[in-house]
């Protein structure tokens, strides 16, 4: 039977505080989202006010610390450097920020113009064009049947069906405005097939262009053959010479197989890198975090000061407490940066110097080992943040990669794997490109043994076709 009973136990628990979420919420936060989120706590915390003091996109100090202590050796220093940022209780960083709310209605962002669709690039055209009424309608019907890639995709039939019945058109009467609409910029645009489409971009070259009727020819019957890169074949079934159908070969690829493409572009989507990594005139490398990424903001001295020791004001005392905390994550979460920056510049700067191919192996748990944090911390920081080098701007997380080990007990990162690979393609003969299996006996003899499946994923993943594919015929 049983009785109740109280009974004690001791154990131990972790308890996340609000502010330890907060920091660890702010140190995942991408900086547009970082952004966002101060500027909407700008606009309810009272206790918080911009920093308009000093000028903008400027540090407050510009000291400069070396890692590690101070070493008679000079080659003993550490190569990285980072540039101290100033960064105090009151303030959290300076900032080139057009988002500022008191700039809100001073800033403009000015798109690129050149986003707009092929739709509305060929209606301004052909609004140009002197039509009548009922052909213009009918140029207008025959524009919505276009697709993104600049080809007519409905029949002319179709077409007509949709114009009755205000219109009853022919397709022959279709047709002839088709003629028109194919007029239009981009060149190409209207075609029905592959064929068409090269051959309304040759028709716009100047008829005595070398090579151009047989490149018409090409672009009418032997478009499959020029796919297989047999130019040999090709020129038998053309009864040319090798000049001419190199000159032909030359127009048809010159041609644009995709004429809406060029029109239709998605908006450019922009990286502000959260780090910059530069060369020191000392031949090392400096780490300094983007000011532009960090709103200047402080607490608001005049309303904290009115609070005294007045036991009142709750509200406005708790929105005082969650201000020092904002400040308090901030500044966490910008250390925290620094070191994994830091941290992956002194462990890859043979990358930095050489390239991908030189690219160390790294995992989460070596810069976690090497900050003295967890791994999920510093997946959290690599996690949507961007560091701009000489090489180019890269996700942080693009500088962890798995390893090979080698024969030596020593690993190779997959990104050089991949970097060597295609520099091993890039070089190979055309007559003759590298199999797989033989690119993986390459790798196997410069100490990288890997599989040919290995080979052959690294392959796709970037995007190289086989070595079928690649093949050439040589010129005779």
């Amino acid at each position: 039977m049983l009785k109740p009973s109280l009974q004690l136990r001791l154990g131990q628990q972790l308890t996340m505080t609000p502010q330890l979420q907060q920091a660890i919420r702010l140190l995942q936060l991408p900086t547009i989202e970082l952004q966002a989120h101060i500027r909407e706590l700008l606009e309810t915390n009272v206790m918080l006010e911009q920093d308009e003091e000093s000028e903008s996109g400027q540090y407050e100090s510009l000291a400069t610390t070396e890692m590690g202590g101070e070493s008679a050796d000079p080659q003993a220093e550490s190569s990285v450097e980072v540039v101290d940022d100033g960064w105090t209780d009151q303030s959290v960083g300076p900032a080139e920020n057009p988002w500022s709310p008191g700039e809100d209605e001073r800033q403009q962002e000015f798109a690129d113009a050149g986003g707009g669709t092929l739709r509305d690039h060929l209606l301004w055209q052909i609004e140009l064009v002197r039509l009548e009424p009922r052909e213009l309608a009918i140029a207008l019907a025959i524009i919505d049947a276009i697709n993104e890639d600049g080809y007519l995709t409905d029949p002319l039939e179709e077409i007509a069906a949709t114009l009755r019945p205000e219109i009853e058109a022919t397709p022959k009467e279709i047709e002839r405005v088709l003629g028109v609409v194919q007029t239009l910029d981009p060149s190409g645009v209207g075609a029905r097939s592959v064929s068409e489409c090269l051959l309304l971009q040759l028709r716009q070259l100047d008829p005595a262009t070398p090579g151009l009727e047989t490149a018409r020819r090409v672009a009418t019957q032997f478009l499959d053959r020029v796919a297989l890169r047999d130019t040999a074949a090709l020129r038998r079934e053309l009864d040319v010479s090798e000049e001419e159908i190199e000159q032909a070969l030359a127009l048809v690829r010159g041609c644009q197989p995709r004429p809406g493409a060029g029109v239709s572009r998605a908006a450019a989507e922009y990286v502000v890198p959260d780090v910059f990594v530069r060369r020191t005139p000392r031949g090392g490398w400096s780490v300094e975090i983007n000011p532009a990424t960090l709103p200047r903001i402080r607490l608001n001295q005049s309303y904290a000061g009115l609070l005294g020791r007045n036991a009142g004001h709750a509200t406005l005392r708790a929105q005082l407490q969650e201000a020092r905390w904002l400040l308090k994550s901030l500044e966490i979460r910008n250390d925290t940066l620094t070191k994994v920056a830091r941290s992956i510049v002194e462990r890859q700067t043979e990358f930095l110097e050489h390239g991908e191919e030189y690219m160390r192996p790294m995992i989460l748990r070596d810069i976690a080992a090497a900050i003295g944090m967890h791994e999920s911390t510093v997946s959290r920081v690599t996690s949507g943040k961007y560091m701009h080098t000489p090489r180019g701007v890269f996700e942080l997380r693009y500088f962890f990669s798995s390893q090979v080990e080698g024969a030596d007990g020593s690993g190779t990162s997959s990104t050089a794997i991949r970097a060597k690979i295609r520099k091993l393609i890039k070089e190979e003969d055309p007559a003759n490109p590298l199999s797989d299996s033989r690119i993986a006996e390459i790798l196997s003899g410069e100490g990288i043994p890997v599989a040919r499946r290995t080979v052959a994923k690294y392959r796709e993943i970037m995007g190289l076709a086989p070595s079928n594919e690649r093949k050439r015929a040589p010129a005779r």
